[in-house]
């Protein structure tokens, strides 16, 4: 089984709460994505540790903004034991519309980024639609072994 997304597939886009119920998620839908929304899977107050690993194991490419899960010990090892694909918004204090904006410019840097990096990963989304490594796979495998 490869670790990598597969070309046939387009993928789902995941929009954690962070993100809101309707600028991202319309904008990425209107720009031909497919999206399922937070709200629409899990409880308003579900913690992140609660539905990372849910998301990571349907595959799902997961967008937020809330760069604690690149930050926190569990976060982080629910992204790894899940095969999780997460793209963190690099700028958290935008506007709905123009979070929107950068996914929808990121949209096939984010296939491409996936297609060519083995999961799990967590990436930086930037403003002008870059899609940078923040923490590969390797980071992410080494905090599930026994220390």
């Amino acid at each position: 089984m490869s670790n990598r997304v597969s070309k046939a597939e387009p993928p789902t886009f995941f929009i954690d709460r962070a993100l809101g119920r309707r600028a991202v998620a319309d904008a990425l839908r209107k720009a031909g994505a497919k999206i399922e929304v937070h709200d629409d899977h899990f409880p308003v107050g579900a913690l992140d540790i609660e539905w990372l690993p849910i998301v990571g194991e349907r595959g799902w490419f997961i967008l937020t903004k809330d760069d604690a899960i690149g930050r926190r010990l569990l976060e982080q090892m629910a992204v790894a034991s899940s095969g999780a694909k997460v793209f963190v918004l690099a700028s958290g204090n935008l506007t709905g519309s123009a979070m929107a904006d950068i996914f929808v410019m990121a949209l096939s840097r984010m296939q491409r980024f996936a297609q060519g990096n083995s999961q799990p990963f967590i990436a930086k989304v930037y403003q002008r639609g870059t899609v940078q490594m923040w923490q590969s796979r390797n980071q992410l495998l080494k905090l599930l072994k026994p220390r």
